[in-house]
């Protein structure tokens, strides 16, 4: 991030979502009273797993995984977008603005690996049954999360972008797309490397999901029991819906550097993955989810008792 001079930029100015006061205003009670219910949601399911033996599952330590990197997706972005609304100068150093760059290019690809990584569990629990335990063994398990991890922070360290003077970014944070625009200098390299990454962590894991769900609903299709297609259909309903969100807004945004969609479009898609999916994961894992709904009663029931107990 050097200029043709050699000079370091010091710091960047966002501009954010509007200038106005009374926008901004609505806007950081609007996001801030998400980005609540984000960590309190996303640690709330940790908890739940951590507690309830029922949920120390494959399944539920791929989800452990992903609500972490969720919380820390929106925790890098979240606070001081929060901040700025507030703020009359709207800066952030150079130093900063590296870091929220490296993190959330870093828990983006995670999470892209990461979902297919889930894929590959279902296809085994729905196309595999009597052999699931024996494939998604422990160690299995827990290669795959580092796998996932790894990749994302590999493909972060690997993203440079050059900078000059200009120091204006028309964007809610330090984003890939919004910081290449402002180099003087050819940005080509960087569009190769970003089509590189968007093929190596973003379209190979969504083929690979697609792939997956092709198995899965022709497995159960093929089920004769209604009861066991639907009950395959609803193990499956929640990961799939938060592919389709994640990977639908991501492909739209990165699949295409020159793409046609202007620069609000970019800064909505990037509110929608930093602000209202991390809050909605935990949701829709829940909503629906049997085992979830009884891990939540079996804790409710339990502090019910000890405030019983504590009262007498």
């Amino acid at each position: 991030m050097e200029t043709d001079n050699q000079t370091w930029v010091r710091e960047f100015i966002l501009l954010g979502l509007s200038s106005d006061w009374d926008t901004r205003v609505s806007l950081f009670v609007l996001f801030l009273i998400t980005y609540t219910v984000t960590v309190l949601g996303n640690f709330l399911i940790i908890i739940l797993i951590r507690l309830d033996s029922r949920l120390h599952t494959p399944m539920y330590f791929f989800l452990t995984n992903l609500s972490l990197v969720d919380v820390s997706y929106a925790t890098s972005i979240v606070p001081q977008m929060l901040a700025h609304f507030l703020a009359a100068h709207k800066a952030i150093p150079f130093v900063s603005c590296a870091a929220q760059l490296f993190f959330s290019l870093g828990l983006g690809g995670i999470e892209f690996v990461l979902l297919a990584v889930m894929a590959y569990d279902r296809y085994v629990a729905v196309c595999n049954p009597l052999r699931y335990s024996v494939i998604m063994h422990g160690g299995l398990c827990i290669r795959l999360a580092i796998t996932s991890w790894v990749s994302g922070s590999v493909n972060s360290l690997m993203q440079t972008v050059p900078m000059c003077t200009n120091k204006y970014i028309d964007h809610i944070s330090c984003e890939l797309l919004a910081v290449v625009r402002l180099a003087c200098v050819d940005t080509s390299s960087n569009e190769i490397a970003i089509m590189v990454s968007s093929i190596v962590l973003l379209m190979t894991p969504f083929c690979l999901v697609l792939l997956s769900y092709i198995q899965i609903i022709s497995t159960i299709l093929k089920t004769q029991s209604t009861e066991g297609r639907k009950k395959a259909f609803h193990t499956c309903a929640s990961h799939l819906t938060v592919v389709v969100l994640c990977y639908g807004m991501t492909i739209f945004t990165y699949i295409q550097p020159h793409s046609s969609s202007s620069v609000l479009q970019e800064k909505l898609i990037s509110v929608f993955y930093a602000i209202l999916m991390p809050m909605l994961n935990p949701m829709i894992y829940s909503v629906r989810n049997k085992e979830v709904k009884g891990a939540w009663q079996k804790l409710l029931g339990q502090l019910s008792v000890l405030t019983s107990k504590l009262a007498t």
